[in-house]
């Protein structure tokens, strides 16, 4: 398995969402309404930028309040990562817009086929 999937995907990583042009929960609550949203995990080296498509049905924003800015959302989607497809699981604070996230292996994809 690719060296930077089994790292992110043993513990909790730090991660913020990667939003653009400008970082507010606003540009978030859009973000999750498309149902893509970018997460970056901070301690790898420059850092790592995820697309992730989200899974509503595994995803939870019951217990945020976007108007206040307050509460956690807990995001969960999938991407490929250096052709493994992953599960991205990320809790995001409302208040820093920043958490914890890992990865979770799915399966690996044959580059010479993708």
């Amino acid at each position: 398995m690719n060296e930077l999937v089994q790292r992110l995907s043993q513990g909790n990583h730090p991660v913020e969402a990667s939003l653009r042009p400008n970082k507010t929960v606003t540009a978030l609550k859009e973000s999750i309404d498309r149902g893509y949203v970018h997460i970056k995990f901070t301690d790898t080296q420059g850092g790592t930028e995820l697309g992730v498509k989200l899974d509503p049905e595994a995803s939870n924003f019951n217990e945020v309040d976007f108007e206040q800015q307050q509460g956690e959302v807990h995001l969960v989607g999938s991407l490929t990562l250096n052709y493994v497809k992953v599960r991205c699981i990320a809790d995001i604070d409302l208040k820093t817009l920043a958490g914890k996230g890992h990865l979770e292996p799915i399966e690996e994809v044959n580059p010479s086929v993708a």
